[in-house]
């Protein structure tokens, strides 16, 4: 399973939408979109300033995390931003390959 952040902002209806059902009933909701995609929430907070909401989650592939992000702007009430999280190890196996790569302009 890969591991994403998650930072989302509320909009409009949305923000209607979590004062009406507060921020337990929110989290449900989330928890129920994850499972729709074999996924399962690990960390969800709410917070002040640029980001009204984050935290981590874990989905078996990229297709599921894309499909799940897809769906949750589409809504237009949430404006939701994925993050994949690498572990110590997956970097160590990262910094082991040498890919190829022309900087624009070289």
């Amino acid at each position: 399973m890969t591991k994403y952040l998650f930072e989302a902002n509320y909009v409009g209806d949305g923000i209607k939408g979590l004062m009406r059902e507060g921020g337990t009933k929110r989290r449900a909701a989330l928890e129920e979109a994850l499972k729709s995609v074999d996924g399962s929430l690990e960390s969800f907070y709410y917070a002040f300033g640029d980001t009204d909401v984050l935290g981590v989650f874990d989905v078996p592939d990229p297709a599921g995390a894309a499909a799940l992000s897809l769906m949750i702007n589409a809504s237009g009430n949430v404006n939701v931003r994925l993050k994949p999280l690498l572990t110590p190890e997956e970097l160590d196996e990262a910094s082991k390959k040498t890919p190829s790569y022309r900087a624009p302009g070289q």
